[in-house]
């Protein structure tokens, strides 16, 4: 008998012993005579069923999870004798989580050996840097443009505007800059690419280099990452040897380059500007703008910075064409979004789909609710600065101008689920505490608002001349949101008002007149 086994070696996965899982199927295969291949690849996503390992059969690839390393006999035993297994979920394609799926940016990943660039183009990779060789720059730009593609690390900004005034800023040198340094809680759809699928992004930033008149590029990525700077090394140096990085690519006339650079970890970095000091050797604080980074970014150049997802989404743009990529979505919202399902959920994962699912699809029906079978009172969209919304408010659509309108952010597609044991005000003083910690102390509003917003939530908990605390509390909020230099300080407003809005109970406050109706 010859078994072809697939297990992930994402970080996810190795969390929970993907690793002993993987040597012990090697181990007794070996003691039992089966010939076994064990191919280790990203994840898919299902992160409740990690580790998942897969055998490939005619039907498909079969999963097993949770696996540990006492299931492996009787894993085997059914895979040997065709029999039914607890842990099988069947054809793992056909599982529910994934059937419903509209997979772009992640069709690879889970399914690819991520150290192989044979096996990358055997699964129809570098097909959109060959359309895009035979295109031409400004016919790249155009796709990009037409699909709708906007920034998926949270800005939402056009990305084919900002490759056009890149394009445009004249000749001399440019680059290319991936911005990795994913941070958000509840968020690691950056991660998965990363250590998945990572020659989707060095294609993508390939075309990005092709298009814009750049020939060099920089993944900023965050010390906390090892899986994934590992697995960029390996597709980075796999994709030189094998002429889709450096001198004449594919025996065109152009060349790109690539090189991780590793970030410490502070959270300002994310911004883009904070990222290019720090690319650039220096304390990473955020600029001032005007001059965009378009017009004068890394090292005084004209610079494109995009997120992991913008740049991995490319390819298949490409490929496909513009108008593939914009049937998905909705309004100005095109395309797919991967979404992070993570805190106090029972289906913890990634999930992309279309832009439209209501927030109430997403958590009750694909995340299917709380981990603790608890109700669910309040989910977080956006990263630890996004808003808190109630089930009041779960018929929003998942899409950028929805969740604007109902003073949110959907900014990295990530999602955090909480039952009604939460402390909302305790929340939004984390949201404050977060700030006054992270910030690069550049600009007075995030850097002297944070710390008084912390003492100013101290005096609303304790009762301290509460209605007054109120009203200083929003004051400042106002503040913080429309004089801070950039989003760390201007975004902590949102959960803490968003909680004070619609949990004014946890901050000895009356029902707002919504929950009064209710």
């Amino acid at each position: 008998m010859n078994v072809k086994l697939f297990v992930p070696q994402d970080a996810a996965a190795v969390a929970l012993d993907a690793d002993a899982v993987a040597e012990a199927f090697a181990r007794t295969a070996a003691r039992r005579g089966i010939a076994i291949e064990i191919v280790r690849t990203g994840s898919r996503g299902m992160h409740w069923l990690e580790p998942l390992a897969e055998v490939a059969t005619e039907a498909g690839r079969v999963g097993y999870g949770p696996m540990t390393v006492s299931d492996v006999d009787g894993v085997l035993d059914a895979i040997a004798d065709g029999k039914p297994h607890p842990l099988c979920i069947g054809v793992v394609d056909a599982h529910p989580f994934m059937a419903r799926q509209q997979r772009l940016t992640f069709a690879r990943c889970g399914i690819v050996d991520p150290a192989s660039l044979d096996d990358y183009v055997a699964h129809g990779g570098y097909r959109g840097l060959a359309r895009a060789l035979v295109l031409g720059p400004q016919a790249i730009v155009a796709a990009v443009t037409e699909s709708g593609l906007r920034g998926r690390g949270g800005a939402g900004f056009p990305t084919g505007i900002k490759w056009d005034t890149v394009a445009k800023a004249g000749d001399g040198q440019k680059y290319i800059v991936c911005n990795a340094d994913e941070g958000d809680s509840g968020t690691f759809a950056d991660r998965m690419i990363m250590e998945g699928d990572p020659f989707v992004l060095i294609e993508g930033m390939t075309i990005a280099g092709i298009a814009v008149g750049a020939t060099m590029g920089y993944i900023y990525v965050r010390s906390e990452y090892p899986h994934a700077i590992r697995a960029l090394d390996t597709a980075v140096a796999a994709a030189r040897r094998g002429r889709k990085l450096g001198a004449g690519i594919d025996g065109s006339s152009h060349a790109f380059h690539i090189e991780v650079r590793v970030g410490a970890g502070a959270y300002v970095c994310g911004e883009e500007t904070a990222l290019l000091d720090s690319l650039e050797g220096k304390r990473g604080t955020v600029r001032a703008k005007p001059p965009l980074p378009a017009h004068k970014g890394l090292f005084g150049r004209p610079t494109v910075i995009n997120n992991v997802l913008s740049l991995a989404s490319v390819p298949g743009i490409l490929e496909k064409g513009a108008e593939f990529y914009r049937d998905f979505g909705i309004g100005r919202s095109r395309g797919t979004m991967p979404i992070q399902l993570a805190g106090n959920v029972r289906h913890a994962g990634l999930f992309e789909v279309g832009f439209g699912l209501t927030l109430g699809e997403l958590v009750d029906d694909i995340g299917g609710g709380t981990a603790s079978g608890r109700p669910v009172r309040a989910v977080q969209v956006g990263g630890p600065l996004g808003a808190y919304f109630p089930r009041a408010l779960f018929d929003t659509p998942f899409d950028y101008e929805a969740f604007a309108a109902r003073d949110g952010l959907i900014g990295h597609g990530g999602i955090v689920v909480f039952d009604d044991s939460v402390d909302m005000a305790h929340q939004a003083r984390f949201a404050m505490e977060f700030c006054a910690v992270e910030s690069c102390g550049k600009c007075t509003p995030c850097r002297v608002g944070a710390i008084r917003g912390v003492e100013v939530m101290d005096r609303i908990i304790a009762d301290n001349r509460r209605t007054a605390n109120v009203e200083l509390l929003k004051d400042l909020c106002d503040t913080m949101k429309f004089g801070s230099l950039c989003a760390l300080g201007g975004f902590t407003p949102y959960p803490v008002l968003s909680a004070l809005a619609h949990f004014p109970e946890d901050f000895g406050l009356p029902p707002s007149r919504r929950q009064a109706a209710e």
